[in-house]
């Protein structure tokens, strides 16, 4: 072949190998084994194979700097939305170019797809885990996959191929369906336990207030209700005797003490002054009865004190009956010390 045949052939053959080392995503196409000629580096030392563990990178594990964002913040975007750059084997046409960039109503259409096929509901297909609010993303062949999954799947696999329908070249678009619906889920768990919390504690309430119909529990349910105060009386019942002999010495101290005031200002003598300061105090009172006949007291007042046909009587509590009706009145109660009629108090009495 001529020259000016080769260099379409070579320009073909260096475009196929950039499509392939990008396409593959290949950062070096040695079969050199990578353990070999460490040692040949100063300060190093040889390496044992059998050491050497593989470290696959899920991702999970990894903090991430993407912020959880509200319900009504989040926003659907698409990643890369330019895509990648056109290799010189599809500028040359010599491979196929991959599709446009979806629109709005593709990505709506292949979300609704999503939506029927129940894919956020389920588990994701590569760590068969909920999704809860981690960030996921929608390929644009409808299937959906938690993002750091997506990603470590890329890097161990070496291209951007559907775990599931195996389409290459896909589009990714970030959404938030599986983190609203477990918001909601979580929600609905949170008032059933709240709900059943309240029924529950209502039912134990009916149960300890309203008695059943049935014969049988209902007799169970007063007896459990008696021994119940039973046991509450028994509880409020004191056993200390010491106790209770106190509390009667203390008492019986304390009548005593009232008895002998008593008896002081019954047995205290009245002076004229005072026995006039009574007098005068009844008449201001304007007492015209007994209190014990009911009948006129028919006393007058003059310069030498009270008079009346009938004796009457003066206490010094400054209450005044009939002589008679008093007499009968002292006659009649029982005890050494009367009391006047009217005050219940003890009296010394002077008559007129």
């Amino acid at each position: 072949n001529t020259s000016g045949n080769q260099q379409p052939v070579i320009l073909t053959a260096v475009a196929l190998q950039d499509h392939i080392l990008q396409n593959l995503q290949l950062q070096h196409l040695s079969f050199v084994d990578p353990c070999k000629g460490v040692s040949t580096i100063r300060g190093t030392r040889p390496v044992n194979k059998r050491q050497i563990k593989a470290v696959v990178d899920t991702g999970i594990r990894r903090k991430h700097t993407d912020k959880v964002t509200l319900n009504g913040t989040e926003k659907e975007y698409v990643l890369d939305p330019a895509g990648p750059p056109l290799t010189l084997a599809q500028r040359l046409g010599i491979v196929e170019a991959p599709a446009k960039p979806l629109t709005d109503d593709e990505w709506k259409k292949a979300k609704q797809r999503s939506v029927e096929q129940g894919d956020s509901l389920q588990p994701c297909a590569i760590c068969k885990e909920e999704f809860e609010i981690h960030p996921q993303v929608l390929l644009s062949c409808s299937h959906v996959f938690h993002r750091v999954c997506l990603e470590a799947y890329e890097r161990f696999a070496g291209r951007k191929v559907c775990p599931m329908c195996r389409k290459n070249h896909y589009q990714t678009r970030v959404i938030h369906d599986g983190a609203q619906l477990f918001r909601a889920k979580c929600v609905t768990r949170i008032q059933a336990c709240w709900r059943g919390y309240v029924v529950r504690k209502w039912y134990k309430k009916l149960r300890q207030t309203t008695p059943p119909k049935d014969p049988e529990l209902r007799k169970k349910f007063f007896e459990k209700k008696f021994t119940e105060i039973s046991d509450r009386l028994l509880r409020s019942c004191s056993t200390d005797i010491d106790v209770l002999f106190s509390e009667i010495d203390l008492s019986v101290a304390a009548s005593r003490s009232v008895f002998c005031q008593l008896e002081e200002n019954f047995n205290r003598s009245i002076s004229d002054a005072d026995w006039e300061r009574i007098q005068i105090q009844a008449v201001h009172q304007e007492i015209s009865d007994c209190p014990i006949c009911i009948t006129a007291l028919n006393y007058n007042e003059d310069h030498r004190g009270m008079s009346s046909s009938r004796p009457i009587v003066l206490l010094s509590c400054s209450h005044v009956f009939h002589h008679a009706c008093l007499q009968a009145f002292e006659d009649f109660s029982a005890g050494k010390c009367p009391f006047c009629p009217l005050c219940r108090s003890p009296y010394k009495k002077k008559i007129f």
